[in-house]
């Protein structure tokens, strides 16, 4: 049994698996980049492609890759902080559910010995990869990312809900973008 039917399998997934959903994640072998984010929404969970939506438009935009880079090159994986859409919440999703990442990451990441750069989209893959005080915040994260390069990138989410945020802290797409895009470029070339 692969990883896939594994997490489909999972006691801890049996509501999402008995309504049909399968786990968003990629993973291939090949991946020299990864993006880590929350949770896949809605419109992904029903078309099973990841960042396909306005958010992941933009990602795409920031990374300087195609659709074609992002999805079909074995060169970029995705794995979320949780593999189903956790449902709605008064503002926006709820949060990834506990768990997952403990139970699923180590084994995912170690099935891709090429990773050279890995995007933590959102507070909540920067609270569990980078090891932050409780009292960083996701501004400060995203801004102090020279700390964690080049292994990792904090970056906000790109989502249309975050414009206000990309509107008020411009330094982001004025120099971290342009970095990122970059880095992308130097790790596809080789």
């Amino acid at each position: 049994m692969g990883i896939f039917d594994e997490i489909k399998a999972d006691p801890a997934n049996a509501i999402y698996t008995k309504q049909g959903w399968n786990p968003i994640f990629s993973a291939p072998k090949t991946a020299k980049i990864v993006i880590i984010g929350q949770a896949p929404g809605l419109k992904v969970q029903q078309s099973g492609i990841m960042w396909n939506d306005a958010s992941g438009d933009r990602l795409r935009e920031w990374l300087g890759v195609s659709k074609e880079e992002f999805y079909d090159s074995g060169d970029i994986a995705v794995i979320p902080m949780d593999f189903y859409y956790p449902g709605k919440a008064k503002s926006g999703d709820k949060p990834p559910r506990k768990g997952q990442a403990e139970k699923w990451h180590p084994r995912l990441l170690a099935g891709m010995p090429d990773v050279q750069l890995t995007i933590l989209v959102g507070s909540y893959a920067q609270k569990y990869y980078l090891d932050l005080p409780k009292s960083a915040t996701l501004t400060e994260t995203v801004r102090n990312f020279e700390q964690f390069w080049p292994k990792y990138l904090p970056i906000v989410h790109p989502s249309p809900r975050n414009n206000i945020w990309l509107k008020k802290n411009p330094w982001f797409e004025e120099k971290i973008v342009p970095d990122l895009q970059r880095r992308v470029r130097q790790i596809l070339a080789k």
